[in-house]
């Protein structure tokens, strides 16, 4: 296997498919800028590398990825707000974008927490495998503010809005079985066998007819994603809106805190 050397992602090529797996263990696969910035880089060296017909995305340790580190300091804004949109337009919008755009297909092998923007890169590949310990979470609401990455616009085209506002407004756990009735997951897998089938069938994938993949990746985008580039965009404008509100504050606050919030709905 030919591999690249990242920090916190690991990325090699073998057999056509290229391995990212997101690699801050001791974080649950949490993601700061820093990993953002790596696995973008990852991505867009899958799509210009033409050895590569097929990528699977993995986390390592116990979860796929709990989310965004809390513990990654904000910027803040010229106004002095906490700054909830910059990162999104400019390392974990890009990272969604250039899955969408490559023109071969993407595999997310899902087991523990895949919470957050976790959430957002599991969704975003074209096949999802799930271990029968994994779950899907949107605890967003827990600290004041709404999901991104384009999890609003993924979630309504494949379960619809009923289920995409209960996943994004009560924020409960989603697990892997329930996901795959809903049709979030392609299959659920017994831990230890997750990784075997994802690595067999993103083989499978990159012995297939490629262009034709492709092909079928972009119609099938068209058909269900056309407004994507704009829905990312009004996520992270919405996001932005809440760096101010009494809700958020007091959301991270008692989450720091370990306490239950109390909101004042402004």
């Amino acid at each position: 296997m030919t591999t690249t050397t990242y920090v916190d992602v690991r990325y090699g090529v073998d057999d056509a498919v290229a391995h990212i797996e997101l690699h801050r263990p001791e974080s649950l696969n949490a993601w700061t800028p820093d990993m953002g910035r790596e696995l973008l880089d990852a991505v867009r060296r899958a799509a210009a590398d033409d050895d590569v017909r097929a990528v699977l995305v993995t986390g390592a340790g116990r979860a796929f990825c709990a989310g965004a580190d809390v513990k990654s300091p904000r910027e803040l804004t010229p106004e002095g707000a906490p700054d909830l949109s910059t990162r999104l337009r400019e390392i974990y919008n890009p990272i969604v974008q250039q899955i969408r755009a490559t023109p071969k297909p993407y595999v997310a092998a899902v087991h523990g927490a895949c919470a957050g923007l976790g959430v957002s890169l599991a969704l975003a590949c074209d096949l999802l495998l799930a271990s029968d310990d994994a779950y899907l979470m949107l605890a967003f609401v827990r600290i004041g503010v709404m999901p991104d990455g384009g999890a609003t616009a993924f979630l309504t085209e494949r379960v619809g809005l009923a289920r995409a506002a209960e996943l994004c407004m009560l924020g409960d756990k989603l697990p892997a079985a329930k996901a795959e009735r809903w049709g979030l997951v392609n299959a659920v897998h017994p831990a230890a066998e997750l990784l075997p089938a994802a690595e067999a069938l993103a083989s499978r994938l990159a012995h297939a007819p490629t262009v034709a993949l492709g092909s079928m990746k972009r119609a099938l985008g068209q058909a269900a994603q056309r407004h994507l580039a704009e829905q990312l965009e009004l996520e992270a404008t919405l996001q932005q809106s809440h760096a101010t509100t009494a809700d958020y504050i007091e959301g991270r606050t008692a989450f720091a805190e370990k306490r239950a919030p109390q909101y004042l709905g402004r």
